[in-house]
């Protein structure tokens, strides 16, 4: 394993104990909502700072993006961590057992390594670049299903910003005939992990942030998938519009949902 995706483990597990813990102890939790329907605890701050410490003490010199704390670290430093420290918090403060660490690492812009762990499940996942996807160390592929009719889709519903709700219902309505199903489980990071895993065929969602998605991407992609924004472009990361799937079912799904991308979400 490569050593910075080792220490990226070291770290995902050292905030999978801080989740364990907080999941024993919901109704003592301290919560605020950081906006309308987005809430954050004091694990996902506890658990930050457990990943941040490991990866600030073995690479000092690595700039960080994490989502409870932000940017840190030298604006052109060539590695980059980018961290949820808890992805699916509403999830777990309602004890329904579906959430994810996500800790990926960019070097020079790109994607690069990947930590996917999930602690209900003690799931690991992981990728580095040109080396394949993993999970608990056995390689994954995404599925060999290439009919949209027989595909089972993961999405996510907007949540805290509504502005796209039509073109995301518009979406939603042409698919439900058109696939096996969908599913909103709530958790982005383990959206893509379990489409790498061949677990559902395709992915989309409006409005993600980074952190919510670049571990989860490239696992995807060293799995065999395809990933791409609304356009068909590689733009995820910044505009957060994701459309992924295995190489047949990801073609037929970006089709699909093209004819409603507004201008706005082309971006």
């Amino acid at each position: 394993m490569h050593p910075m995706l080792n220490t990226a483990v070291k770290a995902a597990r050292a905030a999978g104990k801080v989740i364990n813990y907080g999941s024993q102890n919901l109704d003592r939790l301290t919560v605020h909502s950081k906006r309308e329907n987005d809430y954050v605890s004091e694990i996902d701050h506890k658990a930050e700072q457990a990943i941040v410490e490991i990866l600030r003490d073995a690479y000092p010199g690595h700039a960080i993006l994490a989502e409870e704390t932000g940017e840190s670290g030298a604006a052109d430093a060539e590695f980059q961590w980018i961290i949820d420290p808890l992805d699916g918090t509403t999830n777990f403060l309602h004890g329904f057992p579906q959430y994810a660490v996500s800790i990926a690492l960019m070097y020079r812009g790109q994607l690069d390594q990947a930590v996917i762990y999930d602690p209900v499940r003690n799931d690991l996942y992981t990728a580095s670049r040109g080396r394949g996807a993993f999970l608990n160390e056995r390689r994954i592929r995404v599925s060999k299903r290439d009919k949209l009719q027989d595909a089972l889709i993961g999405t996510g519903f907007p949540f805290r910003d509504f502005s796209h709700l039509d073109a995301y219902t518009a979406m939603f309505r042409e698919l439900l005939p058109k696939t096996s199903g969908l599913r909103r489980p709530g958790s982005a990071a383990l959206d893509l992990a379990w489409l790498a895993a061949g677990h559902t065929d395709g992915f989309f969602e409006i409005g993600l942030s980074p952190w919510d998605i670049a571990a989860g991407c490239l696992l995807v992609l060293e799995a065999g998938g395809l990933v791409s924004d609304f356009a068909g472009e590689e733009n995820y990361l910044r505009s957060g519009n994701v459309v992924a799937g295995n190489p047949k079912v990801f073609v037929q799904l970006l089709r699909t949902i093209q004819p409603h991308v507004t201008a706005e979400l082309r971006g």
